[in-house]
């Protein structure tokens, strides 16, 4: 993207946050997307969602499982520390990195997953955090990312029953995106949007193309 970033006096666009009455008072009902395959693009996909809602003035919320590498899209919370959007925006990993070509996952992997989810349970409901060492303004977002939360599920770090109905149960005004590969079918029924990333071709098979930075991490 070439967009200038906004000065520390730049004036955020008129907040969409939706209060706790009725969503369908202000025409501010929540869709589910799921974007899925084994494609490449899906977690692309969902911070090009992100930010897209963050310069419209909304709240932001990405949870990402399994992973534990800080990819480059992660730097977007430093990058904006001195402008105005960046109170709009959280990224939180739930994960000690990729386990899925070493090992199963651990007792701590699945802690983590666990713990990650009901923290990300507590945001889709915007409960009241007091409890929770967190202030009431920091669940009140307006898109919440789950990403690689298929994967989490794909290998029993998480019950699907469980995600389907923290989902189903969220706040009507909260858009969520569902990123990864192996969406089960109960994601997908409750899916507004749902996109295959289909693998045409790939470079990595082609010509031994590694990750890059920018481009894949």
């Amino acid at each position: 993207m070439n967009e200038q970033e906004p000065s520390e006096t730049t004036t955020l666009p008129a907040a969409t946050t939706a209060t706790d009455d009725d969503a369908t008072t202000n025409n501010t009902i929540g869709y589910v997307h799921v974007y899925t395959g084994n494609g490449k693009g899906k977690t692309t996909a969902a911070f090009g969602l992100a930010i897209r809602a963050l310069m419209a003035g909304k709240r932001v919320f990405v949870g990402q499982f399994v992973k534990s590498m800080k990819y480059h899209e992660t730097k977007i919370v430093e990058a904006l520390a001195t402008s105005p959007y960046h109170q709009h925006l959280r990224i939180e990993q739930f994960g000690n990195g990729c386990f899925i070509y070493q090992h199963d996952p651990t007792p701590d992997d699945i802690h983590m997953a666990v713990a990650g989810f009901k923290k990300c349970e507590r945001i889709l409901a915007r409960e009241n955090h007091k409890n929770h060492n967190e202030s009431q303004d920091n669940c009140n977002y307006d898109l919440v990312i789950l990403d690689e939360i298929t994967i989490a599920l794909k290998y029993n770090l998480l019950d699907v029953e469980t995600v389907v109905g923290a989902i189903r149960n969220r706040h009507p005004a909260i858009e969520v995106v569902i990123t990864g590969r192996y969406a089960p079918q109960e994601l997908i029924d409750i899916g507004d949007v749902v996109t295959e990333m289909k693998e045409i071709k790939h470079y990595f098979k082609t010509k031994g193309v590694l990750a890059r930075d920018g481009i894949e991490r």
